[in-house]
């Protein structure tokens, strides 16, 4: 990379520096910190919705995605899109009409709302250890990023560079930071790739009679998976919807029902086909690269999620390298300031909450900011001890969706009030999962461990409001 491309992205890292100090200094407490003051639009909520929900991870995730199969891996944001327009019409409805939850700030206090405080305990460790997760995967794809394109640079220090920035400049903005800049990063990234990233890649590889001769025929193809493969990411994504930190925030952020709805549609769309076939493109078009032999040092048995940076690394001239490197970094910083904002959310209000108290606003904000910066030293530790960013990003989502999904959904929509039935459908539903994912047991049919955890968690939260009910109805005829 040239000077002037490493010119253009300090100068970008500065920027974002430069918001988070600029929110900073603007924020009085909490309601700024963590939800944004209530009063966002539709279009910043939207596209930050979208930024975090796909951003860097999803990016590279894609990126790998398209190398190894081709154009149906957009199918995997398919879902995304699924999820977004059904919470729009079901989930914020009922969610940001309710006057019960008006002054909230996480998703663990509706959980408490509907059960109890000991449910919503379990609901933010739950929450935070899978948005701890999910923070060090954006951290570990800003790594990859890093390393694949400056080549003097290890993915440790380049892992070390990354996590820094993004913990530092969400440390001092908060919500605010977060969602304005989303916006901005968000642009940059579309326009990265559709006038830059796209284009290159293309002609660099021969223009379609390059990439048809090269690749064969499956690639093209939108049926070139499994059923497994959309069942799997199906039963993971579109409940996070439900029960993601990061999209609770910001309906708590938007000015309005309507607001948040317009949001949620906006973010659907942007999710599939928009990113969806503009990232597995790009992966394919590295897989075209690596097979032509175009690419220096790098072979289809290296790691995939690595073939996108570093084909953009060896395309692109100088100048527009950095534009394209920051608009992936962009991406990266999106997610990982939104989900270290939520496990600061969970730690801080519903884990930690009634342990410390703030003599004045100033004071509450310090704590929230020293504790946000102690949750993204442990997440760029666990990201060091990870090699690949999608799977990193699936498990955690897999954890708190089994943990988490059914206990939402009956207490919103079905009216249960069983605390017990909550408590132990999260934690058989999520250690489930957990133990699954760690023990990497063959499972039937290749199917995800989330579905199994998701069964568990229903017939666990059935079964006791079952007991309970038969027990109270002993009692009565006694």
């Amino acid at each position: 990379m040239s000077y002037i491309d490493l010119g253009i992205f300090v100068a970008y890292m500065l920027a974002m520096l430069g918001v988070g100090y600029f929110y900073m200094r603007k924020n009085s407490g909490q309601e700024d910190y963590y939800v944004g003051g209530r009063n966002i639009g539709h279009w910043h909520i939207g596209l930050s919705v979208v930024a975090t929900d796909v951003g860097g991870g999803f990016s590279i995730g894609l990126g790998g995605l398209g190398f190894v199969m081709g154009i149906s891996g957009s199918w995997m944001l398919f879902t995304g899109l699924l999820g977004a327009w059904i919470a729009a019409v079901v989930l914020i409805p009922r969610v940001k009409s309710d006057p019960a939850f008006a002054k909230f700030f996480t998703f663990p206090q509706i959980i408490g709302h509907l059960y109890n405080s000991t449910t919503a305990k379990v609901a933010a460790v739950i929450c935070f250890l899978g948005y701890l997760g999910f923070t060090s995967s954006q951290l570990l794809a800003g790594a990859k990023l890093a390393s694949g394109t400056f080549e003097e640079l290890e993915m440790s220090y380049a892992l070390l560079i990354m996590g820094a920035v993004a913990v530092i400049y969400t440390v001092m903005g908060g919500l605010k930071a977060v969602i304005y800049t989303d916006t901005i990063q968000w642009i940059v990234l579309m326009a990265g790739l559709m006038f830059i990233g796209i284009p290159i890649s293309y002609n660099f590889v021969g223009g379609w009679e390059g990439i048809h001769n090269t690749l064969p025929q499956e690639f093209f193809s939108f049926s070139n998976l499994a059923w497994q493969d959309l069942a799997n990411w199906g039963i993971t994504i579109i409940p996070i919807w439900f029960v993601g930190m990061t999209l609770y925030q910001r309906i708590f952020a938007a000015r309005d029902v309507q607001s948040a709805k317009k949001a949620w549609f906006i973010a659907g769309l942007f999710e599939w086909p928009i990113m969806a076939l503009l990232g597995v493109s790009l992966g394919l078009l590295s897989r075209v690269a690596v097979e032509q032999g175009a690419l220096e040092g790098f072979t289809t048995a290296m790691d995939p999620e690595m073939g996108l940076p570093v084909l953009l690394s060896q395309i692109l001239p100088a100048g527009i390298l950095g534009l394209m490197m920051s608009a992936y970094f962009s991406a990266v910083l999106s997610t990982a300031d939104s989900c270290l904002m939520a496990a600061s959310g969970n730690l801080t209000t519903d884990i930690l909450g009634k342990y410390y108290t703030s003599k004045s606003l100033k004071e509450e904000m310090r704590i929230s900011q020293l504790l946000t910066l102690a949750i993204g030293v442990v997440a760029i530790i666990i990201a060091w001890q990870m090699t690949e960013v999608l799977s990193l990003m699936l498990y955690s989502y897999a954890f708190m969706v089994s943990g988490l999904f059914v206990p939402v959904i009956g207490g919103l929509f079905f009216g249960q009030t069983s605390a017990k039935a909550a408590t132990s459908s999260m934690i058989t539903g999520g250690s489930l999962t957990a133990g699954l994912i760690i023990s990497e047991v063959s499972l039937p049919l290749g199917l995800d461990a989330n579905l199994f955890g998701l069964t568990l968690s229903l017939l666990t939260f059935l079964s006791v409001i079952y007991y309970e009910k038969y027990y109270s109805s002993k009692l009565i005829s006694k």
